[in-house]
């Protein structure tokens, strides 16, 4: 398979954090708690993409929390992210999942506490590409945001069932922001990736949609939360509530997609109709229910890279996921958002 590198520099910015407290706006940028805060906080890792959207609105909702205070770790891309994962600076955050399994398989203590959304990613083709399918892409360039993860998976997987070979199509590595304004200049001719990023093509007029993941892998898993086993032994009680957290936001983003755009706006630094867009058009087009990650269907995902060659031994995935911090019942979390925009 060929491949190649492409480095961009890349602004984005973000803060997450929990909580299912009644919250509200309170200024242009996501408050940080004052001098006098007594909470515990803990700082959680994300970047400005829909598969991660539980944690601006987990963030915003604990400003008001009188237990804890999840603030959010910004990173510009997800090799940055894994780096503090390993180095310790970092204990909790939304990860690319493969690449979760690739630094467990490294050795380095993680596992997955529970998903961030199911499906939420689109593969888009300029505007005046031909073809209906990922076989007119052929001799072409597709971005991926990196080896280790499942978009590359899954379209490895679809170009198997389609019968291409791996090599048909040349692989290039994009940090996600970068990928609308390199189809736009011609330099790649599709991407495969997690939302808004996609829709940005869409609503600039230079891409189209060939594929949502939704329709090629149902229910498919980018993100999840990805925690050291360190907080798990040390603050148990810390996670469980971040948990809860998370899955309230998810259940509070399905009832209120609207409200959850312009919520998102200072935490992605986006358009407020772009990411409106994607939480609505279609509505399915990405979720926040069904969070629990299966062993089944992450084994699967593990496997396949495997057969890829971007894991090297066999995973467990018994070794890799621990529910017992996701609650029983999921309540939506109640937050109040000003009508009006950021």
């Amino acid at each position: 398979m060929k491949r190649s590198t492409v480095f961009i520099a890349v602004f984005v910015t973000a803060l997450v954090g929990l909580g299912v407290l009644r919250s509200r706006l309170s200024g242009d940028h996501p408050a940080a708690g004052t001098g006098s805060d007594t909470r515990e906080v803990l700082k959680v890792g994300y970047l400005p993409v829909t598969c991660h959207l539980t944690c601006p609105v987990t963030d915003f909702a604990s400003k008001t929390s009188p237990s804890a205070r999840f603030e959010s770790k910004r990173f510009a891309s997800f090799p940055e992210m894994a780096e503090a994962i390993k180095t310790g600076a970092l204990d909790a955050t939304f990860m690319i999942l493969p690449l979760a399994m690739k630094l467990r398989e490294q050795g380095v203590p993680v596992k997955i506490a529970y998903l961030g959304h199911r499906d939420g990613s689109t593969v888009i083709v300029r505007k005046d590409f031909p073809g209906s399918d990922l076989r007119a892409l052929k001799g072409k360039r597709l971005a991926i945001p990196m080896r280790y993860s499942n978009q590359n998976i899954v379209i490895h997987k679809l170009m198997e069932n389609l019968g291409m070979a791996p090599d048909d199509i040349e692989f290039v590595e994009l940090p996600p922001p970068d990928m609308p304004v390199a189809l736009a200049s011609h330099s790649i001719d599709a991407y495969f990736v997690g939302e808004p990023h996609a829709a940005r093509a869409e609503l600039d007029g230079t891409g189209r949609v060939l594929h949502h993941a939704k329709d090629i892998w149902p229910d498919f898993i980018s993100c999840g939360l990805v925690v050291t086993e360190r907080l798990i032994s040390e603050k148990p009680e810390l996670l469980r509530e971040l948990v809860r957290g998370i899955a309230s936001s998810g259940a509070w983003i399905e009832g209120h997609r609207e409200e959850a755009a312009r919520l998102a706006v200072p935490y992605f630094r986006q358009k407020e109709e772009v990411i409106r867009y994607v939480l609505t058009v279609p509505k399915d087009r990405v979720r926040y229910q069904r969070l629990t990650p299966e062993e089944a269907e992450l084994q699967k995902i593990h496997d396949l890279g495997q057969k890829l060659g971007i894991f090297s031994k066999p995973l467990s995935m018994s070794e890799m996921v621990d529910r017992r911090f996701i609650p029983e019942r999921i309540e939506p979390a109640v937050i109040e958002v000003p009508a009006e925009s950021l």
